[in-house]
């Protein structure tokens, strides 16, 4: 442990220059005079590095001084692919590993990449949970993670809505969808995702086994996620809007929803509006997403939902007009 914290002590230094005690102390989660330990350390193994006291002082290397210690291991190259996602790094056990390997990336690029790298760091941060929901509790993920690394086989006790089921999962990827994490596996012959959240228990298993040669987990979650966006539009409406307004669908609406309503449009008629059809997960969901559209937006069946909207725009100008 403390080897690690002594490269990655060095690794700072050349990067930033002079860097404080107490700066050390924070970034590397010691004490000050755990940091001066350490200093003292790596004096005594032949590394040019002094402190000075004072305002202006601080830990530094002699100038021109640079380490070859920037080889990445095995976890860090693996780290580096989520440097994007330093949120997801944490989940996965890999935080530290994480930050010690963009150091060294930073210690092994010039002086003027090593400054534009560090600028884009602090101008760009990508917060991936969506609002107002705290995240998922997953106290499985770290072992779902481990038998991912080392392609082992995973039985996990699994909640679904009406029952609990016991799967033997070959994982095949994990993904992280506005701050929720999915498990893709392998279940038999089929390939499923499951909600890390809803896997209560997960003990992994002693049997290896080999991952499908042609398995792209970017195209096939993709592929997965239109097809559940798919599935889930149960029902259809035929309507009709100004050709003009038809942007506003995307604001209450699925992309996939979107998609197939604006294909279906029709030509716009004498007036500029068009007929469509717009697809939802129930009559109910669907009322909810058009009554924003308000007067651009008239539904021509099916007659149930017609009566609906005419109902809601009754009782609205009830109250409104009291």
């Amino acid at each position: 442990m403390r080897a690690s914290r002594l490269v990655q002590l060095l690794l700072i230094l050349q990067t930033r220059g002079r860097t404080t005690a107490g700066e050390l102390a924070k970034e590397l989660e010691v004490s000050v005079r755990t940091v001066y330990r350490d200093v003292e350390a790596l004096s005594a193994a032949g590394v040019p590095v002094y402190s000075e006291q004072g305002r202006a002082g601080g830990v530094q290397l002699v100038d021109g001084y640079r380490t070859r210690l920037t080889g990445l291991t095995t976890d860090e190259a693996d780290a580096v692919l989520l440097a994007g996602s330093p949120g997801a790094a944490a989940d996965l056990g890999l935080g530290t590993v994480l930050a010690t390997a963009q150091l060294k990336v930073l210690a092994a690029l010039p002086p003027e990449l090593r400054g534009r790298a560090t600028r884009i760091a602090e101008r760009v941060h990508i917060d991936a949970p969506g609002w107002f929901r705290p995240p998922d509790e997953t106290p499985t993920l770290n072992i779902v993670a481990d038998s991912l690394w080392h392609d082992r086989r995973l039985q996990v006790r699994y909640g679904r809505k009406d029952k609990i089921v016991d799967r033997r999962l070959d994982p095949l990827g994990l993904v992280m969808k506005a701050g929720t994490w999915y498990l893709v596996a392998r279940d038999g012959a089929a390939i499923r995702s499951y909600r890390v959240s809803r896997i209560i228990a997960a003990e992994p298993t002693t049997e290896s086994f080999t991952r499908p040669d042609d398995f792209d987990l970017a195209v096939h979650w993709s592929r997965a996620a239109d097809d559940f966006a798919l599935s889930m539009l149960r029902v259809r409406a035929r309507c009709r809007m100004p050709a003009t307004h038809l942007r506003l669908l995307r604001l209450w609406h699925e992309p996939v929803a979107v998609a197939e309503a604006l294909a279906s449009a029709t030509e716009p008629d004498a007036e500029g509006w068009v007929e469509l059809t717009v697809p939802s997960e129930s009559y109910e969901v669907l009322a909810h997403a058009i009554l924003p559209l308000g007067e651009h937006c008239e539904v021509l069946e099916p007659p149930e939902l017609r009566a609906q909207m005419a109902e809601t725009a009754a009782r609205m100008h009830a109250r409104y007009s009291s």
